[in-house]
């Protein structure tokens, strides 16, 4: 019987070492060598201090800004921990809602976030995506110019600019990074 335990004890001793161990700490050298900007967790930049990840939204209530998408993300209520209240854009929540498309809360917020786009671009049809397009992005380039006194052509230009292509021309699907796009709007604003 021993000789049936002691090559399974190895065995599993051995993967563990393997696939615990020598594998996670291999990849995480390779990719720190290969791909530092995005093994760091994607982290930008303003003076020397990090300011957010391009992979996590950031709120961004303000008119002078353009808007990512909609957050569903909450946490515990500080004043009653059997509930929950809305936090958008919580980077230690940054999951889906699970809310499926009959759930009324979401149906209530679905029409409620339409009504305010539908206000602030009455002409324009809304883009819906999961992510910010570059349609959602030109969306809002009247209500971003209005708030900082700039030519809308101007802030046109800047989103253009900021259209990230499919990665290596086919994966996935033109977009713009929201927080990126505010900083290039703040640093056009201070060369004025």
């Amino acid at each position: 019987m021993v000789k049936q335990i002691r090559p399974a004890i190895v065995m599993i001793i051995a993967m563990t070492i393997i696939t615990g161990l020598a594998y996670p700490l291999g990849m995480t050298g390779i990719a720190q060598l290969a791909f530092p900007h995005q093994a760091n967790g994607s982290l930008v930049e303003k003076d020397g201090k990090v300011i957010g990840s391009e992979l996590i939204g950031q709120n961004f209530a303000d008119d002078k800004y353009f808007h990512g998408r909609p957050s569903a993300t909450t946490e515990a209520d500080p004043n009653d921990a059997t509930k929950t209240v809305p936090v958008p854009y919580a980077a230690d929540n940054s999951v889906g809602s699970n809310a499926g498309p009959t759930a009324k809360a979401l149906v209530d917020r679905v029409i409620e976030d339409a009504g305010k786009l539908k206000a602030e671009n009455p002409s324009q049809p809304i883009p819906v995506d999961p992510d910010i397009t570059p349609a959602a992005a030109l969306f809002q380039v009247a209500r971003v110019a209005k708030a900082r006194g700039l030519a809308e052509e101007q802030v046109q230009r800047l989103v253009v600019a900021h259209v990230e292509d499919r990665l290596l021309g086919v994966i996935g699907e033109p977009h713009v990074n929201v927080l990126k796009l505010n900083l290039a709007l703040d640093g056009l604003a201070s060369r004025k």
